[in-house]
């Protein structure tokens, strides 16, 4: 696991000895799902740390679960792809597919087994300190057994469906990440069967965990798990026959959905027929808890064509995510972070009419220490304004009660020409935007789906009025999603201006998402898939340039992941020139800082705390005239070359103080939550040690509150 280290002043950084070695070495890159395991190790670090309530402590460690979970749908399941064809192309760090899986497979086992021992060694006994119990079996007091007992047979039971395994039962298909039951059996049934083997698959329509009456509770808050209940009264399945054995597993399947977006008539429709598959991919990983007998795993391997090393033997119950639920079931406040009320601007709190405001300067949103109410409030007052023409917007993730969708079909309702964007391709929002569409549509809002081939992720809205005899466009661009719930709790920047030039390229970018053309130069935004690429290297070069001059060249860039190979060998020849490269990366980063004679001057730190860091912001020192930009794109091959992303300059000097404040200088200053990485990939978490401690996103949200 990621230790500490105590975080020590660092001299300035000084020109690199150019190295020898060839940028394109192996060495020099670590391969993305390393460094996914990476990340997760670093948020399992928050679960142990003391100084975190202990409820949150406890969603850290849920959190790990399903990004791991994620992890197997969709990267090692690609991977797995890649294997069985035989595919022996290695990536940029040097690995095969065969080599890779191996690798990710030795380190996943390591994660889980670390991630069941903060759960039983630090957790657990924390929660009981604190009056929350999850009571096993053995701990069942007699009276606990009788209510346990009750509610099996009143609430559970009903909706549970044994299914023996026998020549007219082959095992059935178990669906992807649910709770199943295999149960060694003796005896004969009612028709003189003899059966040695059943299941049963767990429907999701059941509580994972169940609060305890306090009648029967031994703690104040005391609760048992589904998979504990149903164990302990399985017999009732199978009356009449002995239970010899009785063994959860979890199936986690292959989740990434393909459509041939080129072959299909109706890309909706073409999802929602894939979606159901989602559900019965191809296995890639088994669950079991340790006590499951080795003939029982490994029959388990054998049916759904599984190796040894795709088994994962887990401390307690399999699906750690279950145990978010006591976050919301326990109402007990000191163990949570405190209420976080995000602030507004001084123009929305005085009721000011938004487009009067935007005529006059642009504003700037720093979410989530920021509401993204104004941007909601400019939506519905469009919706209703008579002087508002048309509303464009893309929708990528909106949640599933959306008041964008609330307005833009308000606006449809009400004569207005509304375009939606809508990206159906939003993994594991697939169903949700489906929904999403449909709705809009029946409301009489024109509803494209981008680009084939192409992800729409830019988030971009057009607001068009009519002002007397002009027509003036109002827009807002950001670095995350329209959702209202993810932005009080995502590090995301939003602009609203009403910049002519800006508004002239939000027009032709619409244009283009929802017609046909070649691609037109904008005048202020940088757009992938045709230039971001080309542009971000210029820029890295052109500060490579000024160092090698003798000029002052600095880089700063915040982002969620860093993978592409050119890039990282455009900042590795930034440093050899002499370029101080600082880098924010929260998640994914393939580059190897301080390697000597390649990245001397690099350094890495990712910010892991109550918020999830998600903005995108990039600095550029570019000599006496700073370039500052933020993107809905990370610096990833996918990013600069299948989705539609924009970059937009923010030009405001004021606002360009504020984002780079807060957005890059406070955050390269914190020295508690950050992470440095090494050379060697290994991630060192920084302390303050003589230093005053400083938490880049408390010392934010204590700065803008109201």
């Amino acid at each position: 696991m990621a230790s500490k280290q105590k975080r020590t002043a660092q001299p300035a950084p000084s020109p690199a000895i150019a190295s020898k070695r060839s940028l394109k070495e192996p060495s020099l890159y670590i391969h993305r799902e390393l460094s996914v395991l990476a990340f997760n190790e670093r948020v399992l670090a928050q679960a142990s740390n003391p100084e975190i309530p202990l409820l949150e402590r406890l969603r850290f460690l849920t959190i790990t679960s399903t990004n791991l979970d994620e992890l197997f749908e969709i990267r090692l399941a690609g991977l797995r792809e890649q294997m069985e064809a035989g595919a022996a192309q290695r990536g940029a760090d040097g690995l095969t597919p065969t080599e890779a899986l191996g690798e990710v497979s030795r380190k996943a086992h390591k994660l889980v087994a670390e991630q069941y021992r903060v759960l039983n060694e630090e957790l657990h006994p924390a929660l009981r300190e604190a009056g929350i119990a999850v009571l096993r079996r053995s701990e069942w007091s007699a009276p606990q057994k009788k209510w346990i007992k009750r509610y099996f047979e009143s609430q559970v039971i009903p909706v549970l469906t044994p299914i023996a395994l026998d020549p007219a039962h082959p095992f059935p298909r178990p669906l992807n990440k649910i709770l199943n039951f295999m149960v060694t059996l003796e005896g004969r049934d009612a028709f003189g069967r003899s059966c040695e083997l059943a299941t049963v698959q767990v429907p999701r329509s059941l509580p994972r965990i169940i609060r305890l009456p306090g009648t029967v509770a031994s703690y104040d808050h005391s609760f048992v798990l589904l998979s504990s209940v149903i164990h302990a009264n399985m017999g009732a399945l199978f009356p009449g026959m002995k239970v010899t054995g009785c063994h959860q597993f979890r199936i986690t399947r292959d989740s990434d959905l393909w459509v041939d977006e080129e072959e299909v008539d109706d890309l909706l429709k073409a999802l929602k027929g894939e979606l159901p598959n989602r559900n019965y991919g191809e296995a890639i990983r088994v669950e079991v808890a340790n006590t499951c007998p080795d003939e029982v795993a490994e029959f388990l391997l054998a049916q759904f064509k599984l190796q040894p090393h795709d088994l994962y033997r887990v401390g307690g119950s399999v699906n750690l995510h279950r145990l978010y639920a006591l976050y919301n079931l326990v109402d007990l406040p000191e163990l949570k972070y405190p209420v976080h009320l995000p602030s507004v601007t001084a123009s929305h709190k005085r009721g000011a009419n938004p487009f009067d405001v935007l005529r006059r300067r642009d504003i700037l949103l720093h979410h989530p220490y920021q509401s993204l109410a104004p941007v909601i409030d400019l939506v519905r007052k469009a919706a209703q304004d008579p002087k508002v023409l048309a509303i464009k917007q893309t929708l990528y993730r909106t949640g599933s009660t959306s008041p964008f969708v609330e307005a833009l079909i308000e606006a449809a309702r009400a004569g207005k020409e509304v375009t939606a964007v809508v990206e159906l391709k939003a993994r594991f929002d697939e169903a949700a935007n489906i929904d999403l569409a449909t709705r809009l549509q029946q409301a009489g809002v024109t509803v494209v789906y981008g680009i084939v081939g192409f992800k729409t992720h830019a988030k971009m809205l057009l607001i068009v009025r009519r002002e007397g005899q002009q027509i003036r466009r109002y827009v807002h661009l950001g670095t995350g999603n329209y959702h209202a719930e993810t932005a009080r709790a995502y590090t995301d920047i939003g602009l609203l201006t009403a910049d002519r030039d800006i508004a002239e390229d939000v027009h032709t970018l619409f244009s283009q998402l929802t017609g046909f053309g070649r691609a037109k130069s904008l005048n202020k935004l940088i757009q992938a898939p045709f230039h971001l690429h080309r542009k971000v290297i210029e820029r890295i070069e052109w500060e490579a340039k000024a160092a090698e001059a003798g000029k002052p060249a600095r880089i700063i860039a915040k982002m969620n992941s860093l993978v592409d190979p050119d890039v990282i060998r455009a900042l590795y020849k930034a440093s050899q020139a002499g370029v101080r490269v600082e880098l924010i990366v929260r998640g994914i980063c393939c580059l190897r800082p301080g390697v000597p004679g390649i990245s001397d001057n690099i350094t890495v730190r990712s910010i892991v705390g109550r918020f999830l860091e998600h903005s995108r912001i990039w600095y550029f020192q570019h000599g006496s005239s700073p370039v500052l930009l933020a993107s809905s794109a990370d610096w990833m091959p996918r990013n600069f070359f299948s989705r539609v992303e924009i970059a937009f300059p923010i030009l405001e000097p004021e606002i360009a103080r504020r984002v780079l404040d807060e957005c890059l200088l406070t955050p390269l200053a914190d020295n508690t939550c950050a992470w440095l990485l090494q050379s060697d990939g290994t991630w060192l978490r920084s302390e303050p040690g003589d230093e005053p401690a400083i938490n880049a996103q408390e010392a934010l949200r204590f700065q803008h509150e109201d």
